[in-house]
C-alpha cells in the first residue's frame, strides 16, 4: 500500500553540455522539494563524466551538505556514490560531518561504478573496484562503530584510529548498495541496508528483489528489513504529447547500464490520474522508496508531482 512508500526526487546536479548546473538554483530547488512535502532529495555522483559529450557535474557531497543545512526535515540523499574513487577514512569524516549537520538526515545510496575513464583519470584500478567497495564499507563501518580502529588495508594503515563525532544515526547512516550482477545483489543483502536502482520496472524490480530476498535470508536477515529504491523518470502531461519529447530527453541524458534491467520503458507519462496508476504498479511490487526524476527538472513538473500525483498515490 502507498502508505509504506516514500516519495523523493532527484536534483539536477548534472547537465548535458554545453549547459552546465547552477549551484544556488539546486540548492534553492532542495529547500523548495521540503516545502513541497517530499521524503527526500537525491543527487548524483561523479568525478569526470563523458568527453563528446561532456556532462557537467557539481559535487553531490557539497550540495547535500549545503541542502541539509538550509533544511530541517528533508532527508538527502547520494544516488550514488561512487565509493570506490573516495578514501575511505576521510569519507567517514565527510559522511559523518554531513549526518551531524543535518540531524540525522543522510541516506548513503553507493556503488563500485562503471566509468572506466574516471578510475583511469584518479588513479584507482577499475579491474579492484569491487573488493575496494568492499574494503571501503568495512573501513567506513568500523570508523563510525568503534571507539578505536587497527588494521591495514592496502595502502591503509589505520593504528588506534580514533574518529569521533560519530553519526548522529546509529549505527550508522542507511547504506543501500546500487548495481544488478550477482555479486552486487548479494552485497546488498548482506553488507549494506538495501538496494537502490534507476529506471526499473515493476517485474524487473521483482526479478532482482527475489535475489537479494534469498542472498538475505541465507545470511540470516530478514527481507522485510531492506530498504528498497527505484529512481523513475516521469513527465505528467497528456501523453500523445509529452512521449516524443520524453523519449528524445531520456535517450539525450541517460545512459542505460548494458546487461541490466534499466529501461528506458520505466517512464511514467500521462496525466496525473494515469502516472499514478503506472506508480501504484511500483508500489504493488514492494518498492519503499520511489525517487522521481521530472523531466528536464521543470518546475511545472515538480509542483504536479507534489500537488496532483502524490495525493492521489496517499490517499490509495
Amino acid at each position: 500500500m502507498a502508505e509504506n512508500t516514500r516519495f523523493g526526487i532527484a536534483m539536477s546536479n548534472f547537465k548535458r553540455a554545453p549547459a552546465e548546473p547552477d549551484a544556488q538554483e539546486i540548492i534553492d530547488y532542495g529547500v523548495h522539494m521540503e516545502e513541497l512535502g517530499f521524503e527526500s532529495v537525491w543527487v548524483w555522483d561523479h568525478i569526470l563524466l563523458g568527453t563528446d559529450p561532456y556532462f557537467p557535474i557539481l559535487d553531490s557531497l557539497s550540495l547535500i551538505t549545503a541542502v541539509a543545512a538550509r533544511t530541517k526535515r528533508i532527508k538527502v540523499g547520494t544516488g550514488i556514490l561512487v565509493m570506490p574513487l573516495r578514501n575511505p577514512v576521510i569519507l567517514a569524516k565527510q559522511l559523518s560531518t554531513i549526518d551531524q549537520i543535518s540531524n540525522g538526515r543522510l541516506m548513503l545510496g553507493t556503488a563500485a561504478g562503471w566509468y572506466k575513464r574516471e578510475f583511469d583519470a584518479i588513479g584507482i584500478p577499475f579491474e579492484r573496484r569491487g573488493k575496494i567497495m568492499d574494503r571501503n564499507i568495512d573501513i567506513l563501518n568500523r570508523l563510525w562503530t568503534e571507539d578505536q580502529v587497527t588494521g591495514e588495508w592496502d595502502e591503509l594503515n589505520l593504528r588506534r584510529a580514533v574518529m569521533f563525532p560519530k553519526p548522529v544515526q546509529k549505527p550508522r547512516p542507511p547504506l543501500l548498495i546500487g548495481g544488478y550482477v550477482d555479486r552486487v545483489l548479494k552485497r546488498a543483502a548482506t553488507l549494506g541496508d538495501g538496494w537502490l536502482t534507476y529506471f526499473y520496472t515493476p517485474d524487473g524490480f521483482k526479478r532482482s528483489w527475489a535475489k537479494i530476498s534469498q542472498f538475505a535470508e541465507e545470511a540470516g536477515r530478514d527481507p522485510d528489513d531492506l530498504i528498497s529504491l527505484n529512481q523513475l523518470p516521469i513527465y505528467v502531461g497528456p501523453r500523445d504529447k509529452v512521449k516524443e519529447p520524453m523519449n528524445e530527453w531520456l535517450h539525450s541524458d541517460w545512459d542505460i547500464s548494458a546487461g541490466s534491467e534499466s529501461t528506458y520503458d520505466s517512464a511514467i507519462m500521462g496525466t496525473p490520474e494515469e502516472c499514478a496508476e503506472q506508480l501504484k504498479a511500483h508500489i504493488d511490487a514492494g518498492i519503499k522508496k520511489i525517487i522521481f526524476v521530472p523531466y528536464r527538472y521543470e518546475r511545472e513538473q515538480v509542483e504536479a508531482i507534489a500537488k496532483e500525483v502524490m495525493p492521489l498515490l496517499l490517499k490509495s
